[in-house]
């Protein structure tokens, strides 16, 4: 397939917006996440930030400038009067050349955010400059209706990932959903539950950090958890990058299978109250607070009011520019404390929940395989 620059197919924009009477949306690039557009600010023209200096027309495509970004915007709809931020180009297509659609995906596949990435140049935050974009070249079918072709393959092929995305969000929520039918939130209890505080539900443990002066203490043996790997999309932990050795672990907390791991010192208050389940035994560091349930508790169901109940830990935290919620007050905080057989049955429900969930994010990551490679194809010539 044949390449061009990809301003001998497309026209950069860069005039700003004409003067407007009352407000237009204006979009960052805080407000794009890869090809999704959140919601703007509304702005008046005389009093717009100095970056909200971009005008826009439908069939435009937008992507930052910096480096290792791939947000990437076609402008569709509501978005056609909209102002964007300087921190973008604006690709406007030559109809009888390319397809907006094709110049779309694109830009938005590896190949291209690779050859932008080599080119961005700046001390400090990185970014494509004009000259670095007019290097860039755009493989490039003789006619539309093949651009249009391929454009179509792979809006399908990111329809079927988009719908797999949403079930699995769906099933998040049906989780969260059931916890709250079952026995109303932790925050309120207006289901009059009794409650208990968390030293009566488990064991609460604070983690350590053994000597870093002795460097015999970190090997290989065992997973040393910490903040990182409790912030996760995930419910369980996430695969710690350092390690203890036999000797560390012996120095160090452990927490079972079936704890949960609660972030209680913090930099930033929002992450104070983070919470994860272990699937393995694991190390620790003092950042951190592991409640391991008592026999009578079911570990789902404790680590779930963690999920909910996040603000309750929060309320206890210290009120400073870092987060911190000490071990006495940590256990103090009362939880719902339904029967065990009650807890028991919302363990099942979750089980087979998380199971489903790791079922689509096995289909997920099949259809976003599928999808890089379709894209890879694509501009390859070979679709």
């Amino acid at each position: 397939m044949r390449t061009v620059p990809i301003l001998d197919v497309a026209e950069n924009i860069t005039s700003g917006p004409p003067k407007f009477d009352g407000s237009r949306t204006y979009y960052a690039t805080a407000a794009v996440d890869g090809a999704t557009l959140f919601d703007g600010t509304p702005v008046l023209y005389s009093e717009r930030p100095s970056r909200a200096n971009l005008a826009a027309k439908n069939d435009d495509v937008l992507f930052a400038k910096m480096q290792a970004t791939d947000k990437v915007v076609h402008v569709n709809g509501e978005a056609e009067y909209a102002i964007f931020s300087t921190g973008f180009f604006n690709l406007r297509a030559h109809h009888k050349k390319i397809d907006p659609r094709y110049l779309f995906w694109f830009v938005r596949s590896p190949r291209f955010q690779i050859e932008k990435d080599r080119r961005c140049t700046g001390a400090t935050q990185k970014a494509l400059t004009l000259g670095g974009l007019r290097e860039i070249e755009i493989p490039c079918p003789e006619t539309i209706t093949e651009q249009r072709r391929i454009s179509a393959i792979l809006d399908k092929a990111d329809g079927v990932r988009s719908k797999c995305e949403q079930t699995l969000a769906m099933a998040d929520a049906l989780l969260r959903s059931e916890f709250l039918d079952r026995f109303g939130s932790p925050l309120t209890n207006r289901k009059g539950i009794e409650k208990a505080p968390i030293r009566t539900l488990g064991n609460v443990v604070t983690g350590n950090t053994p000597p870093r002066k002795e460097p015999e203490n970190y090997g290989a043996e065992i997973e040393w958890i910490k903040s990182d790997n409790i912030n996760t999309p995930s419910y369980f932990l996430t695969k710690a990058v350092e390690h203890l050795s036999p000797r560390g672990k012996v120095i160090g907390r452990l927490a079972p299978a079936g704890a949960t791991l609660v972030t209680c010192i913090a930099g930033s208050p929002s992450v104070v109250g983070n919470a994860a389940l272990a699937d393995r035994e694991v190390a620790f560091n003092q950042q951190i607070n592991a409640v391991i349930p008592k026999d009578d508790v079911d570990p789902y169901f404790l680590y779930c009011q963690f999920l909910i109940g996040k603000e309750l830990i929060q309320a206890s935290s210290t009120n400073s520019m870092k987060g911190m919620v000490s071990k006495g007050k940590f256990q103090e905080i009362e939880f719902l404390n339904p029967s065990p057989g009650e807890q028991a049955k919302f363990g099942r429900f979750f089980e087979r929940t998380n199971g489903l969930i790791q079922n689509l994010k096995s289909r997920y990551a099949e259809s976003e395989a599928a999808f890089a490679a379709l894209s890879q194809r694509a501009f390859h010539g070979e679709l």
